[in-house]
């Protein structure tokens, strides 16, 4: 529960999902046409890169235009680095190109970004450093991209520990967390070979983590994107663009009912965490009177 029910700052953690991820740029677009200031985002994996772009002041449409043509293809280069198959060079170079060589804690928006220490399973989450470092490292999907090092630590994609990042944005500061999963998936797709069944087994146990991570939410958009690819969505981006739109539009009018109605959904909060302490209590009067009752009859 949070501690000042008078903080209505938005926090906002985009969650990874691969070249889904152009459904976090529809959600965006909402906001700004709500006009509805972001206070504070956190990313993993490929919302890490877009709401890096979002921090340093690109707005949707922009990143969008950046990101239509993100898939699988365009972002690997193979090497023959130990840990992984490709690297994450190509994705450092865009974020040079399209931002500079920048640093995290010199973002518009302030930005987390989360990491896996792949050998202690620790979450880390920068909120400074270079940019494209932090990254690379959320993006770094596990046998298929080399870990990056970063100050000695060997990371992999944040999504191991925690897909949608939300626990960073309390922190922060974030009196209202809105979050956006791109894999709340009913049902997996039916397995051909075993990279398939590798793959639904290590969604499965993410998304269940994820599942239970996104009840400390306030507003929770999860997203059913189970019909597009991992890989490749370069000739849906409309589609999928308005996947992420239409959801957030509906639930903006909660962040707005959130921000006039919080002081009454903190002391109702305060009151059901103070029931149960007080039941016990309410029990043990009730028997007494019934008693008294009793003997007195």
């Amino acid at each position: 529960m949070k501690l000042n029910p008078f903080n209505t700052r938005i926090g906002l953690a985009l969650g990874g999902g691969a070249a889904k991820g152009i459904a976090h740029i529809g959600a965006l677009k909402a906001f700004e046409e709500e006009q509805i200031q972001v206070h504070y985002i956190s990313g993993t994996s490929v919302g890490a890169l877009v709401a890096s772009y979002f921090a340093f002041g690109r707005p949707a449409e922009s990143i969008l235009s950046i990101c239509s043509t993100l898939n699988l293809s365009r972002i690997i280069n193979f090497t023959l680095e130990r840990g992984g198959l490709f690297s994450t060079n190509a994705i450092r170079e865009m974020i040079h190109r399209d931002l500079g060589d920048c640093r995290i804690e010199d973002a518009d928006i302030p930005l987390a970004i989360c990491a896996t220490d792949i050998e202690t399973g620790e979450q880390l989450v920068f909120r400074e450093g270079n940019l494209a470092d932090a990254v690379c490292a959320s993006m770094a999907v596990p046998g298929l991209f080399v870990p990056v090092e970063v100050d000695g630590r060997i990371l992999v994609d944040g999504g191991l520990v925690e897909n949608v990042p939300i626990s960073p944005l309390e922190k922060m500061g974030a009196g209202i967390i809105v979050a956006v999963d791109l894999s709340h998936v009913t049902r997996y797709p039916k397995p051909r070979d075993t990279f398939d069944v590798i793959t639904n087994a290590i969604n499965i146990g993410i998304d269940f983590n994820t599942r239970k991570q996104l009840k400390k939410a306030d507003i929770a958009v999860p997203l059913d994107l189970s019909a597009y690819s991992l890989t490749n969505n370069a000739d849906r981006v409309d589609e999928l663009f308005l996947e992420g739109y239409h959801p957030m539009k509906k639930k903006l009018r909660q962040v707005l009912w959130y921000k006039r109605m919080n002081i009454l959904i903190y002391l109702r909060k305060a009151a059901w965490k103070l029931l149960p302490l007080k039941v016990p209590e309410i029990i043990k009067d009730l028997k007494h009177h019934v008693f008294a009752a009793r003997k007195r009859s």
